[in-house]
């Protein structure tokens, strides 16, 4: 199979890119990163992200977009804004707890997942959920992960992010078999029990065996790197993360 690209969550350096955004996407192009999922916009137009993005050579594979703006009104200016910047992946980072609080409620905001999925499939856009690590504590009998992902359709895609799983309990390795051709999308995090800034390669998190589940089995199109705690500054923590990752053979 083709190496995959490798993205960076700009969320891991949102204060540097509050401060200067062009200068941390130039950055980011410079260590060797191969796309950007945006946690907020900064202020700029679609227009404006755009251009920056083409002038450094960093596509954007993704959105963390908040479930208001997939909502009403508000859903159309979301796919236009969307488009606009290129992006295909449009992904939940987080859900209002009463989406969430009761089994019927994840049955309930399933549907309304499937519903969004066939609204964006004409633009060429894809819905998705990224966990947290509540989904893998078990709610009326079930892991909130499966009753959620076992009732919607098959392009809502399953981005996983694996430090956070298994900070919750969960193994990602499981997930990926049991919902193969879903995580068109996959988080990389690292998780250590006793050291909360690792950084990739640093920690518990069986690489080789996700990378081989996402490669054969997962449908992963992009991998996203995540770091959310720092020992160093926030750049130098993502471009130590990717050359861990470039010494793992991505």
């Amino acid at each position: 199979m083709a190496r995959l690209p490798i993205a960076l969550q700009l969320y891991s350096v949102r204060h540097e890119c509050e401060k200067d955004l062009p200068g941390t996407l130039r950055a980011v192009a410079e260590m060797g990163y191969e796309g950007v999922e945006f946690a907020g916009f900064y202020g700029r137009t679609a227009q404006e992200l755009k251009r920056l993005l083409d002038e450094v050579g960093l596509p954007c594979v993704g959105s963390h977009t908040p479930w208001a703006a997939l909502q009403g009104d508000a859903l159309a200016q979301t796919v236009e804004f969307n488009r606009i910047l290129g992006n295909r992946f449009l992904i939940v980072p987080g859900l209002p707890k009463e989406r969430t609080a009761t089994r019927a409620a994840w049955l309930e905001t399933a549907e309304m997942f499937n519903t969004l999925a066939a609204q964006l499939a004409p633009e060429g856009m894809r819905i998705g959920y990224h966990n947290h690590f509540h989904e893998f504590t078990p709610l009326e009998g079930e892991l909130p992960w499966d009753t959620f992902f076992g009732h919607t359709r098959q392009d809502v895609i399953m981005q996983l992010d694996t430090g956070n799983a298994v900070h919750g309990g969960g193994d990602p390795a499981t997930f990926l078999r049991r919902y193969p051709g879903r995580a068109l999308s996959v988080h990389l995090k690292e998780h250590s029990a006793s050291y909360d800034t690792a950084l990739i390669g640093e920690g518990e998190i069986r690489w080789q065996e996700i990378f081989e589940l996402c490669e054969t089995v997962g449908g992963t199109q992009v991998y996203v790197v995540e770091q959310e705690s720092y020992r160093l500054p926030p750049l130098e923590c993502v471009a130590q993360c990717l050359q861990n990752l470039r010494k793992m053979g991505k």
